[in-house]
Protein backbone atom coordinates (compact mmCIF):
# COMPACT_ATOMS: atom_id res chain seq x y z
CA UNK A 1 0.00 0.00 0.00
CA UNK A 2 1.15 3.69 -1.14
CA UNK A 3 1.81 5.81 1.99
CA UNK A 4 -0.93 8.75 1.91
CA UNK A 5 1.57 11.17 1.71
CA UNK A 6 3.63 9.75 -0.80
CA UNK A 7 0.29 9.53 -3.40
CA UNK A 8 -0.35 12.69 -2.69
CA UNK A 9 3.67 13.92 -3.95
CA UNK A 10 3.71 11.56 -6.75
CA UNK A 11 0.03 11.80 -8.08
CA UNK A 12 -0.63 13.19 -11.90
CA UNK A 13 2.99 14.06 -11.33
CA UNK A 14 5.13 12.81 -14.80
CA UNK A 15 4.07 14.43 -17.71
CA UNK A 16 4.94 11.84 -20.63
CA UNK A 17 7.28 13.07 -23.17
CA UNK A 18 7.87 10.07 -25.46
CA UNK A 19 8.47 12.32 -28.20
CA UNK A 20 11.41 13.84 -26.73
CA UNK A 21 14.63 13.09 -26.93
CA UNK A 22 16.56 11.16 -25.41
CA UNK A 23 13.08 8.52 -26.13
CA UNK A 24 12.29 10.66 -29.41
CA UNK A 25 9.82 8.45 -30.25
CA UNK A 26 7.23 8.23 -33.46
CA UNK A 27 3.91 10.16 -32.87
CA UNK A 28 2.39 6.04 -33.00
CA UNK A 29 4.75 4.31 -30.35
CA UNK A 30 4.45 8.01 -28.28
CA UNK A 31 0.62 7.93 -28.03
CA UNK A 32 0.34 4.23 -27.82
CA UNK A 33 2.37 3.89 -24.57
CA UNK A 34 0.48 6.82 -23.53
CA UNK A 35 -3.03 4.60 -23.66
CA UNK A 36 -1.69 1.80 -22.43
CA UNK A 37 -0.36 3.41 -19.21
CA UNK A 38 -3.57 5.14 -18.94
CA UNK A 39 -4.84 1.66 -17.89
CA UNK A 40 -2.31 0.51 -15.61
CA UNK A 41 -0.88 0.00 -11.80
CA UNK A 42 0.33 3.68 -11.64
CA UNK A 43 -1.95 5.73 -14.13
CA UNK A 44 -2.45 7.54 -10.90
CA UNK A 45 1.10 8.91 -11.33
CA UNK A 46 0.58 10.09 -15.16
CA UNK A 47 -0.15 13.60 -16.31
CA UNK A 48 -0.50 15.28 -19.38
CA UNK A 49 0.92 13.99 -22.85
CA UNK A 50 2.84 16.53 -23.82
CA UNK A 51 3.12 17.65 -27.53
CA UNK A 52 4.96 20.24 -29.30
CA UNK A 53 2.76 22.46 -30.49
CA UNK A 54 3.40 22.38 -33.93
CA UNK A 55 2.71 18.41 -33.87
CA UNK A 56 -0.96 18.53 -32.63
CA UNK A 57 -2.49 17.82 -35.80
CA UNK A 58 -0.44 14.16 -35.80
CA UNK A 59 -2.34 13.43 -32.62
CA UNK A 60 -5.20 10.55 -33.65
CA UNK A 61 -8.42 12.18 -33.63
CA UNK A 62 -9.68 9.60 -31.34
CA UNK A 63 -7.37 11.15 -28.82
CA UNK A 64 -8.69 12.55 -25.76
CA UNK A 65 -7.30 15.97 -26.62
CA UNK A 66 -7.26 17.28 -22.81
CA UNK A 67 -4.52 15.66 -21.86
CA UNK A 68 -2.27 17.49 -24.04
CA UNK A 69 0.61 19.60 -22.60
CA UNK A 70 1.13 21.75 -25.34
CA UNK A 71 1.14 25.48 -24.17
CA UNK A 72 5.16 25.42 -22.88
CA UNK A 73 7.04 28.47 -24.44
CA UNK A 74 10.71 29.96 -23.70
CA UNK A 75 11.06 33.77 -22.75
CA UNK A 76 14.15 35.13 -22.25
CA UNK A 77 13.36 39.09 -22.11
CA UNK A 78 10.21 40.87 -20.59
CA UNK A 79 9.34 41.53 -24.11
CA UNK A 80 9.15 37.66 -24.83
CA UNK A 81 6.34 37.42 -21.51
CA UNK A 82 4.11 40.26 -22.97
CA UNK A 83 4.27 38.67 -26.54
CA UNK A 84 3.09 35.21 -24.82
CA UNK A 85 0.09 37.27 -23.04
CA UNK A 86 -1.21 38.29 -26.46
CA UNK A 87 -1.54 34.72 -27.33
CA UNK A 88 -2.13 32.69 -24.21
CA UNK A 89 -6.25 33.46 -24.43
CA UNK A 90 -6.73 32.48 -20.83
CA UNK A 91 -5.25 28.85 -21.18
CA UNK A 92 -2.79 27.73 -18.63
CA UNK A 93 0.71 28.46 -19.87
CA UNK A 94 4.18 27.50 -18.66
CA UNK A 95 7.13 29.41 -19.56
CA UNK A 96 10.52 28.16 -19.84
CA UNK A 97 13.10 30.63 -18.14
CA UNK A 98 16.28 31.09 -16.67
CA UNK A 99 15.99 34.54 -15.15
CA UNK A 100 14.22 34.74 -11.94
CA UNK A 101 13.58 38.73 -12.81
CA UNK A 102 10.64 37.43 -15.41
CA UNK A 103 8.93 35.95 -12.56
CA UNK A 104 7.43 39.54 -11.54
CA UNK A 105 6.10 39.73 -15.31
CA UNK A 106 4.44 35.81 -15.28
CA UNK A 107 2.58 36.54 -11.96
CA UNK A 108 0.85 39.71 -13.13
CA UNK A 109 -0.16 37.79 -15.85
CA UNK A 110 -0.96 34.91 -14.55
CA UNK A 111 1.35 32.69 -16.81
CA UNK A 112 3.09 29.88 -15.14
CA UNK A 113 7.36 29.21 -15.14
CA UNK A 114 9.18 26.03 -16.32
CA UNK A 115 12.45 25.10 -15.44
CA UNK A 116 14.81 22.69 -17.41
CA UNK A 117 16.57 20.60 -15.04
CA UNK A 118 18.64 18.41 -17.70
CA UNK A 119 19.19 17.82 -21.17
CA UNK A 120 21.61 14.68 -22.92
CA UNK A 121 24.74 16.80 -22.39
CA UNK A 122 26.14 17.22 -18.62
CA UNK A 123 26.41 21.45 -19.28
CA UNK A 124 22.30 20.89 -19.06
CA UNK A 125 22.16 20.16 -15.91
CA UNK A 126 21.80 23.45 -13.42
CA UNK A 127 23.50 23.51 -10.41
CA UNK A 128 22.16 23.10 -7.14
CA UNK A 129 21.74 26.59 -5.56
CA UNK A 130 20.33 27.62 -9.16
CA UNK A 131 17.45 24.99 -9.10
CA UNK A 132 17.06 26.19 -5.22
CA UNK A 133 17.06 30.08 -6.28
CA UNK A 134 13.93 29.03 -8.51
CA UNK A 135 11.99 27.21 -6.28
CA UNK A 136 12.24 29.82 -3.21
CA UNK A 137 11.84 33.01 -6.34
CA UNK A 138 8.51 30.70 -8.08
CA UNK A 139 7.36 31.03 -4.11
CA UNK A 140 8.26 34.57 -3.14
CA UNK A 141 6.54 35.75 -6.80
CA UNK A 142 3.38 33.40 -6.18
CA UNK A 143 4.13 31.88 -9.52
CA UNK A 144 3.35 27.52 -10.14
CA UNK A 145 5.99 25.68 -12.12
CA UNK A 146 6.69 22.37 -13.53
CA UNK A 147 10.16 20.94 -14.78
CA UNK A 148 11.52 19.85 -17.82
CA UNK A 149 14.13 17.32 -18.99
CA UNK A 150 16.22 15.19 -16.72
CA UNK A 151 13.96 13.91 -14.32
CA UNK A 152 14.01 10.64 -14.90
CA UNK A 153 15.18 9.26 -11.45
CA UNK A 154 13.87 9.85 -8.16
CA UNK A 155 17.43 10.57 -6.64
CA UNK A 156 20.22 12.49 -7.69
CA UNK A 157 22.84 10.44 -9.34
CA UNK A 158 25.44 9.28 -11.90
CA UNK A 159 23.56 8.36 -14.85
CA UNK A 160 23.76 7.67 -18.34
CA UNK A 161 22.02 10.48 -20.14
CA UNK A 162 20.55 8.95 -23.29
CA UNK A 163 20.05 5.43 -24.35
CA UNK A 164 22.66 4.73 -26.26
CA UNK A 165 25.16 2.67 -25.70
CA UNK A 166 28.63 5.30 -26.01
CA UNK A 167 26.39 7.82 -24.16
CA UNK A 168 27.78 10.14 -21.89
CA UNK A 169 27.04 9.97 -17.88
CA UNK A 170 26.21 12.98 -15.74
CA UNK A 171 24.79 13.85 -11.75
CA UNK A 172 20.79 14.44 -12.34
CA UNK A 173 18.63 15.81 -10.41
CA UNK A 174 16.17 13.68 -8.95
CA UNK A 175 12.57 14.50 -9.01
CA UNK A 176 11.87 13.30 -5.64
CA UNK A 177 14.27 16.00 -4.53
CA UNK A 178 13.12 18.47 -6.72
CA UNK A 179 9.48 18.78 -5.65
CA UNK A 180 10.45 17.38 -1.39
CA UNK A 181 12.62 20.35 -1.85
CA UNK A 182 9.58 22.39 -2.87
CA UNK A 183 7.89 21.24 -0.23
CA UNK A 184 10.22 22.25 2.51
CA UNK A 185 12.23 25.39 0.69
CA UNK A 186 14.20 26.63 3.83
CA UNK A 187 16.37 23.30 3.46
CA UNK A 188 16.03 23.32 -0.32
CA UNK A 189 19.82 23.31 -0.96
CA UNK A 190 20.54 20.06 1.37
CA UNK A 191 17.17 18.48 -0.18
CA UNK A 192 18.33 18.72 -3.88
CA UNK A 193 21.71 16.92 -2.76
CA UNK A 194 20.80 14.23 -1.00
CA UNK A 195 21.23 10.70 -2.44
CA UNK A 196 20.48 8.71 0.36
CA UNK A 197 16.47 7.28 -0.17
CA UNK A 198 16.89 6.68 3.82
CA UNK A 199 16.71 10.22 4.22
CA UNK A 200 13.33 10.31 2.93
CA UNK A 201 10.19 8.52 4.75
CA UNK A 202 6.66 8.46 4.07
CA UNK A 203 3.29 8.02 5.87
CA UNK A 204 -0.07 8.62 5.56
CA UNK A 205 0.32 11.86 7.99
CA UNK A 206 2.98 13.03 6.30
CA UNK A 207 6.43 13.24 4.58
CA UNK A 208 9.83 13.98 5.99
CA UNK A 209 13.38 14.68 5.02
CA UNK A 210 15.88 13.71 7.81
CA UNK A 211 13.55 15.15 10.49
CA UNK A 212 12.20 17.95 8.76
CA UNK A 213 8.52 17.26 7.90
CA UNK A 214 5.37 18.15 6.02
CA UNK A 215 1.94 16.99 6.37
CA UNK A 216 -0.01 15.21 3.84
CA UNK A 217 -2.68 17.89 3.20
CA UNK A 218 0.11 19.94 2.78
CA UNK A 219 1.91 18.21 0.04
CA UNK A 220 -1.71 18.20 -1.81
CA UNK A 221 -1.78 21.69 -1.46
CA UNK A 222 1.80 22.26 -2.79
CA UNK A 223 1.54 19.92 -5.67
CA UNK A 224 -2.29 21.59 -6.66
CA UNK A 225 -1.00 25.20 -6.60
CA UNK A 226 3.02 25.43 -6.95
CA UNK A 227 5.54 22.03 -7.76
CA UNK A 228 2.63 21.19 -10.15
CA UNK A 229 4.53 18.19 -12.46
CA UNK A 230 7.55 16.88 -14.76
CA UNK A 231 7.97 15.95 -18.30
CA UNK A 232 9.83 12.88 -18.66
CA UNK A 233 10.47 10.90 -21.85
CA UNK A 234 10.37 7.95 -19.66
CA UNK A 235 6.86 6.83 -17.57
CA UNK A 236 8.19 3.26 -16.90
CA UNK A 237 12.12 4.18 -15.37
CA UNK A 238 10.42 6.32 -12.76
CA UNK A 239 8.62 3.90 -11.56
CA UNK A 240 10.88 1.16 -11.57
CA UNK A 241 13.78 2.87 -9.70
CA UNK A 242 10.73 4.35 -7.30
CA UNK A 243 10.04 0.10 -6.95
CA UNK A 244 13.47 -0.44 -6.72
CA UNK A 245 14.43 1.81 -4.02
CA UNK A 246 11.33 -0.38 -1.81
CA UNK A 247 9.09 3.08 -1.97
CA UNK A 248 6.31 1.65 -4.29
CA UNK A 249 5.42 -2.17 -4.27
Amino acid sequence: MTAKSLRALLEGLIDYAGLFPPAALSMQDAVRNYARYREEEYAWMLGKFVVPAERVGEVPEEFPLSVLGIDEVKAATVADVERIVTTAEGRTVYVEITNPALLEPLARHGLRAKIRTGGITPDTFPAIPNVAEFLRACKAAGVAFKATAGLHHPLRCLKPLTYAPDAPTGTMHGFLNVFMAAALLEHADEILGEEDVYAFSFDDAGAAWRGHRVTTAALGVMRRKFAISFGSCSFEEPISDLQALQLLT
